[in-house]
């Protein structure tokens, strides 16, 4: 990797735009960057590493911190810009960071997004392209070509000397911190944490198998019970390797204690069940002496209640005798109240039908209403035949207004029909042209389609031509501006460079100081120093001028570039449209469209017109048929019609005598009818009255003879003894009752074992079942003992199978748990086996070190003059320190080692500097063995002797043979005289800006 050019505006003490040309600084391979303290030596790095990674080292990289520069104009951007070349690509990389712009309406500034390029740099064209503008893909894009992170680049690129020196007195854990990050060992801490993590989850699985072994250990105890506590476990703490062991032994005698504890349990259980039984056996002796002397005693009470109550039996019996008795004149009495009832309502119809007959027939007897009634009947059946005829003269009439309807809508059928086949040749011949033009027009659609698009591709090519045009005429116009401009400036820079050539001896006189050397002639005095004169211009002006011929330049290069893409655009689409205009063109493609459009809507009604051909004949000849089914329909209406208006006269004649003066037959009919059923219910009702009359005497005699009958004197004194069915059976259930009471009782205290009962003393229920009880819980408490401890042994067998599969699982997990554990201490070294105590990441990071220090020994030994040699050593640190990270100096003029904390401010520079180069090498081999051609060393030789001075600078100028080259940063004024190529920082009250010196000229 070579850096070329950094261009940096608006950026830390730095606030007009700046140019560092490593190019010119490289050519004598030692270039150094001094410069006042504060004037901004260290922020041309930083922008380096900005313009690379997208941010400064990270010890100038703090919370608040800007990168923009404080004396910078409001709209001056910061922004910084590097060239550099990696391998064969030569790359720009330009950032801007995010910073606040002035608003473009009102007042205020607002905060612009940070923005990041990168461009290529093409050889064969001369030009840049663009490779991408995502800050994501151009750090990715950096560090694949670099090789390197942000952390190793500072390290190895922009050597900080006072970082190395201590890292040369630093202990082995802050060594360790900086050769991880610039090693990336972090996969090997990975692997110290994963095994350290694969160490914890085994460990965790082996500890919850001891769990669940100890859980179904304090199981078992709770199912053995309190016998548990006559063998107490032995081990009762997860991870103890004979925890397995214990619990197993524990099992097998807590099932032997179980099994003696059952067998003793059956044992009690067959002694209370024995007693159990005798006392069953004594409370049911008990029980039914009981109740014997109880049902002997109840029932001679029963038998002296039932002998007190005889005389209400008695009553009850003549009572029930009567009642039988009544019940046999009950028809009789029924009889004569529905007769009497009877006779009321026919009596009461018979009112009613005498008011509503005339007064000549109000006192008339039955059989003269049934005579008048017998007469109407008689006119009534003259009138059937009437009544037919005059509803078959309906039926006629309505027939003919049927026959009405049929012709008119036949007739208006044959007028439709003969008006419509009157146009059909013109509607067939219309159908027929329609299918014709549709066919024709689909021919032509396909042919315009076929010129309607090269007709477009035409169009699209004249418009980009006349387009294209346009954009031509603007891109020379614009590539003579910028011509013109480059020219001016050009102009410009050469006069303003030759002005300030005429006046470079008053700029060298500026800086003559009274008893100091001059620079050109060396004299110490100055008689008499150059003035300048009007006009004068200085070094930044002339910059300025030459900055402003750079970008007019460049401007005209693009200008040519645009004009070139446009001409050959131009000639493309000329190629395309041809000779015509774009008018002529924009018209034939629309009448094409047009001629198109109106063809494909035509060739579009093709289905539509033969599907109207089709409905017309379909039409044609459904009307044609109508039209013949209506003519014959209508000649046989015609005889029809005449045969019923015959029939309907003749009937009409037959009718007007039949009427009676009603509007119709039927009127007359209903008349008729009417006063039959009238007269009819009239005779009834008389009728009925004296029928009635005769039922009720008939009925009053019967009523009086079944009463004396029965032994009643009047039938009055019967009913009153009269009941219901319902009322007779409870009486007889009483009578029942008390009969079927007396046998029971006689038969009961007819039984012997009752008798013999009452006479033995009273049975003591009570106290037997006391002794039944006692035995029972007894029995009880035995029977749970016994399930209880069955339960134990079973539970104590379960669980023991149980704790046996769990002991069969967890041999594996804690096979693994004690292997992953001896890897897991053996890295981390904390095991026994490692003797140096050295953890893996630390045995990695000190192999790097010892390739460090091999690489760092070369350079060294020129800078000491062979004397010191840098040696690493794994010797424990002492105490409980880790060892693998030590590092020593080998003093060859004593012979013994010591420790690098003890070199002298001169000697640490010096071995810090060769381990810095040393650790650039090994570093950039890890990266990939990326080649850095451009280094920079910060500070630290003003501590150096001019001897040291001199091989140190042998050693950085012999890195210039493989073609590097080494900014030294250092405001040491002797190193001014030593090195030539100069990069000078300016501290000035409005910003800072850059000076470039080399051998014999300064710009």
């Amino acid at each position: 990797m070579r850096l070329h050019t950094l261009r940096i505006a608006a950026f830390g003490p730095f606030a007009a735009r700046q140019e560092v040309d490593f190019d010119s600084l490289s050519e004598a391979g030692l270039f150094l960057l001094h410069g006042p303290t504060g004037a901004g030596k260290t922020s041309v790095l930083d922008a380096v590493c900005y313009a690379l990674y997208g941010a400064v080292p990270g010890a100038r990289q703090g919370p608040g911190t800007t990168l923009r520069s404080d004396h910078a104009l409001v709209d001056e951007p910061t922004e910084i810009s590097l060239e550099l070349s990696v391998g064969d690509r030569r790359l720009e990389v330009t950032r801007l960071p995010a910073q606040p712009r002035p608003k473009k309406r009102g007042e205020g500034f607002v905060t612009e997004k940070a923005q990041s390029r990168l461009r290529e740099y093409d050889s064969q064209t001369g030009s840049w392209r663009s490779l991408s503008k995502s800050h994501q893909e151009i750090g990715e894009e950096i560090t694949q070509l670099i090789g390197m992170s942000r952390e190793q680049f500072c390290q190895v690129v922009l050597l900080p000397q006072g970082d190395f020196a201590r890292f040369l007195r630093a202990d082995a854990e802050a060594r360790g911190k900086l050769l991880g990050r610039l090693f990336d060992t972090r996969r090997f801490a990975a692997v110290e944490e994963r095994l350290a993590a694969l160490r914890r989850a085994a460990e965790t699985q082996v500890l919850a198998g001891d769990e669940r072994l100890l859980t179904l250990a304090h199981r078992m105890a709770e199912a053995a019970g309190p016998a548990a506590d006559d063998w107490p476990l032995p081990v009762d703490r997860p991870g103890d390797p004979g925890l397995a062991e214990a619990v197993l032994q524990w099992a097998a005698v807590a099932r032997c204690g179980a099994g003696e504890r059952l067998d003793i349990a059956r044992a009690a259980l067959s002694a209370a069940e024995s007693r159990q039984a005798a006392a069953r056996t004594n409370l049911e002796d008990q029980r039914e002496l009981a109740r014997l002397q109880e049902r002997f005693e109840q029932t001679r009470r029963r038998t002296e209640e039932l002998a007190n109550r005889r005389g209400e039996r008695e009553e009850v019996r003549a009572r029930l005798d009567r009642a039988r008795r009544a019940e046999r004149v009950g028809d009789a009495l029924t009889q004569r109240d529905e007769a009497a009832q009877e006779h009321r309502d026919a009596a009461d119809a018979r009112e009613r039908a005498r008011r509503e007959l005339p007064a000549e027939l109000a006192d008339a007897g039955a059989d003269q209403l049934s005579a008048l009634e017998r007469r109407l009947r008689q006119d009534l059946g003259a009138l059937d035949a009437a009544r037919r005829a005059e509803r078959r003269s309906a039926e006629i009439t309505a027939e003919r207004a049927g026959l009405d309807r049929q012709a008119h809508a036949d007739d208006e059928l044959i007028r439709e029909a003969a008006g419509w086949l009157t146009d059909w040749d013109t509607v067939l011949r219309r159908c027929q042209d329609r299918i014709e033009a549709a066919q024709e027009a689909a021919t032509r659609a396909e042919q315009l389609a076929g010129q309607l698009e090269p007709a477009r591709r035409r169009l699209e090519a004249a418009r980009a031509r006349d387009r294209l045009a346009t954009d031509a005429a603007a891109a020379e116009g614009r590539l003579s501006a910028a011509r013109e401009r480059a020219n001016a400036a050009h102009e410009t820079w050469l006069d303003l460079r030759e002005r300030r050539l005429r006046g470079v001896a008053a700029e060298l006189a500026a800086g003559l100081r009274d008893g100091e050397p001059c620079a050109v002639c060396g004299a110490a005095d100055h008689p008499a120093p150059a003035m300048p004169g009007a006009g004068h211009v200085d070094r930044a002006a002339e910059e300025a001028a030459y900055e402003t011929h750079t970008r007019a330049d460049e401007d005209r290069a693009e200008a040519e570039r645009a004009l070139g893409a446009v001409r050959e655009a131009v000639a493309e689409a000329r190629a395309g449209a041809g000779s015509a205009t774009t008018g002529e063109l924009a018209e034939l493609v629309g009448q094409l469209q047009r001629d198109h459009a109106e063809a494909h809507g035509t060739a579009a009604g093709m289905h539509a017109a033969r599907e109207e051909r089709a409905r017309a004949e379909r039409e044609h000849a459904g009307r044609t048929a109508a039209q013949q089914q209506a003519e014959r329909r209508s000649a046989a209406r015609t005889s029809q019609r005449e045969a019923l208006e015959r029939e309907q006269s003749a009937i009409e004649e037959e009718l007007v005598g039949a009427r009676g003066g009603a509007g119709s037959v039927a009127e007359h009919a209903t008349r008729l009818e009417h006063r039959m059923r009238f007269l009819d219910r009239a005779a009834d009702a008389v009728r009925a009255v004296d029928t009635t009359a005769q039922r009720l005497k008939e009925a009053d005699d019967r009523l009086a003879d079944a009463a004396f009958r029965a032994g009643f004197d009047t039938p009055q004194e019967a009913a009153a003894e009269l009941t219901d069915d319902s009322e007779q059976r409870r009486l007889q259930q009483r009578l029942d009752a008390w009969q079927a009471e007396e046998a029971a009782l006689a038969e009961r205290l007819a039984e012997q074992d009752a008798a013999d009962a009452a006479g033995r003393p009273p049975a003591d229920p009570g106290a037997a079942r006391a002794e039944f009880d006692t035995a029972e819980r007894a029995f009880l408490e035995a029977s749970s003992v016994l399930d209880a401890a069955a339960e134990r042994r079973i539970a104590l067998r379960r669980l023991s199978a149980q704790a046996a599969d769990e002991l069969a699982g967890l041999g594996p997990l804690r096979a693994e748990y004690d292997r992953v554990a001896r890897l897991a201490t053996l890295t981390a070294g904390t095991s026994a086996d490692n003797e140096r105590k050295m953890r893996l990441e630390s045995y990695v990071l000190a192999a790097r070190l010892e390739q460090v220090a091999a690489a760092a020994t070369v350079r060294l030994q020129t800078m000491s003059a062979g004397r010191y040699t840098l040696v690493h050593s794994d010797a424990r640190a002492g105490g409980r320190g880790r060892s693998g990270l030590g590092l020593h100096v080998l003093d060859s003029w004593t012979g013994r080692e010591r420790d690098t904390a003890t070199l002298s401010g001169g000697e640490t520079f010096f071995a810090s500097l060769a381990l810095a180069l040393g650790l650039a090498d090994v570093v950039t081999d890890e990266a990939g063995g990326i080649r850095l051609d451009t280094l920079f060393i910060d500070e630290g030789f003003g501590s150096l002797d001019d001897q040291t001075l001199d091989d140190v600078l042998d050693v950085l100028d012999s890195l210039r043979e493989r073609d590097r080259s080494v900014g030294i940063v250092s405001h040491v004024g002797d190193l001014r005289r030593r090195i030539p190529a100069q990069l000078e920082v300016v501290k000035e009250q409005s910003g800072s800006a850059v000076r470039h010196h080399a051998a014999g000229s300064s710009r």
